[in-house]
């Protein structure tokens, strides 16, 4: 909208609105720097059905709420003002009058930047200025298809990657959005990720939550700095050829007076009834998905940051804990729906809304569901009965591959079938293997100390373990610092241990996941086939008692086909006979014993021709000396 245009919203704003479907009324409310009347200042529009009275206070009137009294002239409760003067930079609230007369001094719902916390309050800004140039990459996106494309996410806590030094002036010790862009632009780059994902970029007010319990829906927070450093970041990716995907927050939102809760004095964002408005385990409030102003509020954030932002995906936070009318919840906390059951329909149909509006005008982007229980067609098509997501988090498979992995090499032939049951479902959906922040915190150890074993064995573990993870069918993500074998648990208050980087036996591993994430890249059997069922073959799944595992990954056109050959114990086998499909040369394109990658067994022969000669119920194989902990990898 033109800034000199004059601000109002009309009727036809209205009853989109109240339709659930004004997908972009966030240029309508919050605050928008304007003219009228040929003076410079800003409107302000608010939603607060209940209210007495609003009106706007901030640094501009001495924080009064007798001076500026916004104008409500309809009965769906929107109030609007402009003030000229009022200029970017300037810290407001609205003053709520409630039903009882109480004043609440609330954030602004739609602002778009706000006050550093300790600090709650909303700040003017016009975030219409940045100049974007990533032109390139958002054509290029439209041809994304995430079927088809490989996807390899690094999973970033911006506050706690990198860190400054803490001084007087910066007790943070925060690196700037610009900052963050060019560091790990440059890292991500050269380890080959295609994608990061950031966590907790809404505005929140306690580092504590990771960002997951938002008070600023649709401001980026300023922690790290401006609306326009966030944008300068997004844009400096993309010029890097790197996708940003954001960890979104629909389920739920935390009690702080300033923020969403009881808006105007009543439930307002949220269930007036408790046992559907409150979750019993984290202490927060519940969107009422039956509001139709509430679903536009979120389905308006998620566009906003797809077009707004230019962000490449959403990465739906706590699903499960909105489909599910009983979730972390004894009986007697919960009310069934009209039909008996525990499933959240209106949440239900909120989910089909919201995928098929943000797909459908974003081609290419994605939207991620983490979901933990066996929901049936998550993925699948709303006009199929399904949730309408592009990919859903494979939990079932991080819990079993985890369970397996701690696990000493002795007792791993007795627990064979945790590796090889995740392929059972494999294509029931369409999923990203996940090695979360949430795998690494609250006493779960880091990836590496779950591993068995000391020291270098641990680093072995891992290996193996990341390579089972590239073959298997899925999308890949990998939170900071699994990569290198970061030793302490995460904590969002101090920086990754970058320090541990300098040894040898940990710059190695890091080189080692570097090759797996090019290889990954390189040959199209790892991605275009992830959710084509017969892409994916086990030569030989039950080889429990000396605990390897054969598979083969099956390219789109025949060509560069992989099998993949994985020893998960310190047993080396110095003749391993693997089943082949073909009488063809087997060319070995990853050997994780490589001296590269700190191994001692370095590769003589880098060819195999398959003899006849029956293995694995095949007609055709050949032996290859497989070493302790060995991952070998042959293309045909």
């Amino acid at each position: 909208m033109a800034k000199n245009q004059t601000l109002k919203i009309t009727e036809m704003d209205r009853y989109l609105f109240g339709q659930g479907t004004h997908y972009e009324i966030y240029k309508l409310m919050g605050a928008h720097p304007t003219k009228q009347k040929g003076k410079d200042g800003v409107y302000f529009a608010v939603w607060a059905p209940r209210a007495q009275e609003v009106a706007v206070v901030g640094d501009f009137n001495g924080w009064d709420p007798n001076k500026n009294i916004m104008k409500c002239d309809n009965d769906m409760g929107i109030y609007q003002l402009f003030i000229p003067g009022v200029k970017s930079g300037d810290l407001y609230k609205f003053c709520i009058t409630s039903p009882s007369g109480e004043l609440l001094y609330k954030a602004d719902p739609y602002a778009n930047y706000a006050e550093k916390r300790p600090g709650n309050a909303s700040r003017v800004y016009d975030i219409t200025n940045f100049k974007w140039n990533d032109s390139v990459w958002m054509k290029n996106r439209q041809n994304y298809d995430v079927n088809k494309n490989a996807m390899s996410i690094y999973e970033v806590h911006p506050g706690s990657w990198r860190k400054h030094p803490q001084n007087e002036h910066d007790e943070d010790g925060f690196y700037n959005y610009r900052e963050l862009a060019h560091s790990l632009a440059e890292y991500v780059k050269d380890m080959g990720y295609t994608h990061v994902e950031l966590m907790g970029i809404a505005e929140h007010p306690f580092d504590g939550s990771w960002g997951y319990q938002v008070t600023g829906y649709y401001a980026p927070t300023s922690r790290y700095g401006t609306p326009d450093d966030f944008q300068y970041f997004v844009n400096y990716m993309h010029k890097n050829k790197i996708g940003v995907i954001l960890d979104w927050v629909p389920a739920h939102f935390p009690k702080d007076a300033h923020g969403l809760a009881d808006f105007d004095g009543t439930p307002t964002y949220e269930y007036a009834d408790p046992r559907k408005g409150e979750h019993p385990d984290w202490g927060t409030k519940v969107f009422d998905y039956e509001k139709n102003e509430v679903k536009n509020f979120l389905i308006a954030n998620a566009l906003f940051w797809m077009e707004q932002y230019h962000i490449d995906g959403l990465r739906v936070d706590a699903v499960a804990s909105m489909l599910y009318l009983d979730y972390g919840r004894e009986n007697g906390q919960w009310v069934p729906n009209k039909y008996g059951e525990n499933k959240n329909l209106e949440a239900i149909e909120f989910f089909k809304h919201l995928n098929t509006v943000v797909l459908g005008r974003n081609k290419g982007t994605v939207m991620i569901a983490e979901e933990s229980t066996a929901w049936p067609k998550v993925t699948a098509h709303p006009e199929e009965g399904g949730l309408g997501f592009s990919l859903k988090w494979n939990m079932g498979w991080m819990h079993d591959f985890l369970e397996y992995m701690k696990l000493d090499p002795y007792f791993r032939q007795y627990n064979h079938h945790k590796m090889t049951f995740s392929l059972t479902y494999a294509y029931s959906e369409n999923y990203v293997l996940v090695l979360s922040h949430d795998e690494v915190v609250h006493l779960k150890c880091s990836m590496i100390n779950k591993m068995p074993g000391l020291g270098q064995d641990k680093i072995e573990n891992l290996k193996v373990g990341y390579s089972y993870m590239l073959g298997h069918p899925g999308k890949k993500l990998l939170f900071m610092g699994q990569e290198f074998g970061q030793y302490q648990e995460w904590s969002e208050a101090r920086e990754l241990d970058w320090y541990l980087t300098a040894e040898s036996s940990h710059r190695e591993l890091r080189d080692y996941v570097k090759e797996l994430l090019k290889m990954y890249k390189k040959y199209p059997a790892l991605y275009a086939t992830d959710h084509t069922e017969g892409a994916f073959e086990w030569i030989n799944a039950d080889d429990a008692s000396r605990s390897i595992y054969s598979f083969i990954r099956k390219s789109p056109t025949g060509r560069n086909n992989l099998l993949f050959v994985i020893n998960c114990t310190p047993v080396a086998r110095d003749d391993y006979r693997v089943g082949v499909p073909k009488k063809k040369q087997y060319r070995l394109v990853l050997n994780s014993k490589d001296p590269k990658f700190g191994g001692n067994v370095p590769v003589e022969k880098t060819v195999y021709m398959a003899q006849k000669k029956e293995c694995d119920g095949r007609e055709f194989s050949f032996a290859y000396p497989l070493p302790a902990y060995g991952v070998a990898v042959f293309t045909y």
